[in-house]
């Protein structure tokens, strides 16, 4: 026979046993396998000898450059007797430069004395000798002496100085051509003339 039994009622819902965590983690011990701590001390080490190192290396790149400078100022303290002797010669070169050029440039101002002493020969009349030709740096002056009978000479001198004023070949070099002195001489009876040449711009160059 079947018993009845009454079904016990609903068993309230049980809670999870509770008790209060009395634990301090930040005083437990660390018992990982690897601290943290050795993470920290390892980087501070690694950092402090990069600082270490970096700072060695500047020290021996400073003490280089230094000692570099040190031979530049010797080499410059030996050299500096045989700079100063080349500068002064140097000097002395430019200075024997600039009197050569100066030199050079008198020169190329004026026509070419051979030239002009064959143009004037060309030109020349036979009763008529030049005795002296002075070359200046604007002017000819030619001094000389001319043959004939007295009434005769100061035109032979006046013609003379037309012919320099015409010829062809001293047009480009002569800007004007005058009789500055005729003058009897005693002595020979002959008429000495003095003709003044001035020569032209580009004759100058």
């Amino acid at each position: 026979m079947l018993s009845l039994k009454k079904k016990p009622e609903a068993a309230a819902a049980q809670t999870p046993a509770w008790h209060p965590n009395f634990r301090n983690f930040e005083a437990l011990p660390d018992t990982k396998v690897v601290r943290t701590a050795f993470f920290i001390n390892g980087g501070a080490i690694a950092l402090a000898l990069l600082l270490v190192v970096y700072l060695g290396v500047g020290e021996l790149n400073l003490h280089a450059l230094r000692d570099q400078c040190d031979e530049a100022q010797e080499q410059i303290t030996r050299d500096r007797a045989a700079n100063d002797a080349a500068t002064a010669n140097f000097g002395k070169f430019q200075e024997v430069g600039l009197r050569l050029k100066e030199v050079d440039d008198f020169v190329q101002s004026r026509p070419g004395l051979a030239d002009l002493l064959l143009s004037l020969s060309k030109t020349l009349p036979a009763n008529v000798a030049i005795d002296r030709l002075e070359l200046a740096a604007e002017r000819i002056t030619l001094r000389g002496t001319v043959r004939g009978a007295p009434d005769k000479a100061s035109g032979y001198a006046s013609g003379y100085v037309e012919v320099l004023r015409k010829a062809p070949d001293f047009k480009p070099l002569f800007k004007d051509v005058s009789l500055t002195n005729l003058t009897r001489v005693a002595e020979t009876g002959r008429l000495s003339i003095e003709v003044t040449i001035k020569l032209a711009d580009g004759a100058k160059k």
